[in-house]
């Protein structure tokens, strides 16, 4: 198969959950850990970082990596999901892996994925883990894909976990209160394995104070240490809750030898270094233009408080959600003085714009419908005028088809 064959295959014969929602997610690590036992279990040979959280984790993922680069360490990185191909779930030193290798590893293993019905997420990681291997990276940073207690990732004994923002998300999966959702991502705490918690949360530190305690895991609350003040090339005052979760991590490493010029850097050069897209990312000026994934109501809830310090005329904005996605918790956070141009991103999952527009009659949102991500888009660069701002989000598929 060809490349783009290979990822149809991928695509249309397992069910992803990015793309179908609740039907696509087992709550299993048996399929996981069946794949890695016959891959020969390629995650036991290299070392990792693992880290989960609702807001927060993929750029704090990146950051991490591009710090270790910077430190001349040769890394692995696993996110999820990807914008643009494919390719960037998984990469070595910021380069994604290769067409090679995704056609090879999907051939070799074709007939056991088949027989044993896995996932599109289980086939994902088992392909990471195998890659990194192969490249004997110094190490790895693992991204959780969705919870972390029953995630395809949460087989790694990592050298420390890191935790980052709690917010209501995935609650179908993950629960419908903060401490149960909190329980979830905690499931990574491991064994003796130091943790940090990027955000000290009072209704929800005890569910940590817990789970660390009965794993005999150091667990620091990164936001209660001091640290001296870094900037990064990621865009955006929030990324600074990051950052600290990124630092207490990075000085937990045993054995890896990283200074404050090595951090320095590494902050600065993110996107040079590791190809993040979609966090706070300016795509045109006059009128500017800004897209990010934030898609739940404390991610929306910081993007909104980073517009506010932006200088503009009118603003616009162009937003697309996914169906399980609780809107009554995020239309309240959105201003009442903005043109909205509401679409359905172009996913099964994707909301009806016209579904959107309704709820939204309901908070006094004026708003227009397009059929499609790139209409919607089109017609805020008509309207508006050169000191306006547009902004795109409300899922990382909206994202996506702008990018």
């Amino acid at each position: 198969m060809t490349y783009a064959q290979t990822l149809d295959w991928m695509f249309a014969q397992l069910p992803m959950y990015q793309q179908k929602g609740k039907t696509a997610f087992n709550g299993k690590l048996n399929g996981i850990k069946g794949l890695t036992q016959h891959l020969g279990n390629p995650h036991k040979n290299f070392k990792s970082i693992h880290v989960a959280g609702t807001n927060g984790k993929g750029s704090s993922s990146h950051m991490l990596a591009s710090i270790l680069q910077e430190a001349g360490y040769c890394v692995g990185l696993y996110t999820s999901p990807h914008l643009k191909d494919f390719r960037e779930r998984i990469r070595l030193n910021g380069k994604p892996v290769s067409k090679k290798f995704v056609i090879d590893f999907i051939a070799d293993n074709k007939l056991f994925f088949e027989q044993n019905k896995l996932s599109f997420f289980e086939m994902t990681v088992g392909m990471a883990f195998s890659f990194f291997e192969e490249k004997k990276v110094d190490i790895a940073v693992i991204e959780v894909g969705l919870g972390g207690r029953l995630d395809s990732t949460n087989i790694i004994v990592p050298e420390v976990s890191l935790i980052t923002n709690i917010g209501m998300d995935h609650m179908d999966m993950l629960g419908d209160t903060l401490e149960k959702i909190a329980f979830e991502k905690a499931g990574i705490i491991k064994e003796n394995t130091p943790v940090v918690v990027s955000e000290f949360q009072s209704e929800i530190a005890s569910v940590f104070k817990e789970v660390s305690d009965a794993k005999n895991a150091k667990l620091i609350f990164a936001d209660k240490k001091e640290h001296p003040q870094y900037e990064t090339s990621l865009l955006g005052n929030y990324q600074q809750k990051n950052i600290r979760g990124v630092i207490e991590t990075l000085k937990l490493l045993k054995r890896f030898q990283i200074n404050k010029d090595h951090i320095t850097n590494g902050l600065q050069k993110v996107q040079e270094n590791t190809g993040i897209l979609g966090r706070w990312q300016i795509l045109g000026h006059d009128p500017k233009i800004i897209c990010d994934t934030a898609h739940n109501k404390e991610g929306l809830s910081l993007v909104l408080d980073q517009l506010d310090t932006e200088i503009f005329e009118v603003l616009h904005l162009v937003l697309g959600f996914v169906k399980d996605k609780d809107l009554s918790n995020i239309l309240p956070l959105l201003p009442k003085k903005a043109e909205y141009y509401f679409c359905k991103p172009s996913i099964p999952r994707g909301l009806d714009a016209n579904l959107l527009a309704q709820q939204a009659e309901n908070h006094t949102l004026k708003s227009s419908i397009y059929d499609s991500v790139k209409a919607a888009l089109a017609a805020a660069k008509e309207k508006a005028h050169k000191d306006d701002l547009i902004f795109v989000g409300g899922s990382n598929f909206t994202v996506a088809e702008v990018l």
